[in-house]
């Protein structure tokens, strides 16, 4: 095979970016529209509620593949140092990940439920990225929740069988080809924004205020100190995106948010389908008109 043919097969592959965590409220499924609203030419790319990265993968596959790459370097920061701990080893060490995956689930469908809570009560007293990378596989749907009384995580077993070892492997190795040169930090929200200056770009995905209350780190989240941070990146050059809670029932009913006036140059309503949370209260109902449309703000 001629190194062109692999080169082309691997732009193919790193384009078609795989989930590599179940997590509520991902990206997956509109990154690229998400992405399609970036400026074209981007200094630093700064996520700073990374989450389930979605965005930052479909945007650094399309940096890969392009001969004009949109952005030089990027950061991705989250409160959980945890969920950070899994894309520094997906960065650094991807081996550990994968063989530690493996020896979860080789031997989970024999006893499931004994098996999760092997997992989440080893996890509950190390907070060890690689069990949490094991959770959010197996946890149901991808709700990562933590009590308030202990912090402890509390979200029962998924009835979904994981994903073998052997596919959870190939999205590791895609998603390590991705980060390769993208930089991890556990920081909050306002210090990784406030790394963004003149010609950055910061795309904000925080917890929804409508619907997000109960979890991961969403109690101690204020709104208002985001639209401070906002701001503050404005005056230093940085251009700023936010997804947030916008229409559901199909633009029905009006669930978002009021941003200070003059903060946002404009928005987009951005159609998500059924939200996941609506199809986990009423599972099995149809569903007519139920459609969440998400706003994204834009500071250009």
């Amino acid at each position: 095979m001629s190194r062109y043919v692999q080169d082309k097969l691997e732009r193919q592959k790193l384009a078609d970016v795989p989930q590599l965590l179940k997590w509520i409220g991902n990206k997956h499924r509109f990154a690229e529209e998400i992405v399609s609203y970036m400026p074209e030419e981007i200094h630093t790319y700064v996520e700073p509620f990374l989450g389930s990265g979605a965005v930052l993968g479909k945007l650094a596959a399309e940096n890969r593949n392009s001969l004009f790459p949109r952005y030089k370097q990027a950061i991705g920061g989250d409160i959980l140092p945890f969920l950070i701990g899994i894309f520094e080893y997906v960065k650094n060490d991807p081996d550990t990940l994968v063989r530690h995956y493996e020896a979860c689930i080789k031997d989970y469908n024999d006893n499931r439920e004994q098996k999760y809570l092997e997992i989440r009560e080893r996890f509950n007293q190390t907070f060890n990225a690689l069990d949490f990378a094991v959770l959010t596989r197996t946890c149901y749907s991808g709700v990562v929740r933590f009590r308030k009384s202990d912090g402890y995580m509390s979200t029962p077993i998924g009835p979904h069988k994981p994903i073998p070892p052997e596919a959870f492997a190939k999205r590791v190795e895609i998603w390590h080809q991705l980060v390769k040169e993208v930089t991890f930090m556990h920081k909050d929200f306002r210090e990784v924004m406030g790394l963004a200056g003149e010609g950055d770009l910061v795309y904000c995905d925080p917890p929804y205020t409508h619907s997000q209350s109960i979890l991961y780190g969403s109690q101690t989240f204020r709104i208002e100190d985001l639209w401070d941070a906002i701001y503050a990146c404005k005056q230093r050059g940085a251009k700023v995106m936010l997804s947030i809670n916008g229409k559901k029932k199909s633009k029905a009913e009006d669930i978002g948010v009021q941003p200070p006036a003059g903060l946002f140059a404009r928005s987009i309503l951005v159609n998500c389908g059924i939200s996941m949370i609506n199809r986990l209260q009423r599972a099995g109902e149809e569903m007519v008109n139920e459609d969440v449309h998400d706003k994204l703000f834009l500071t250009w």
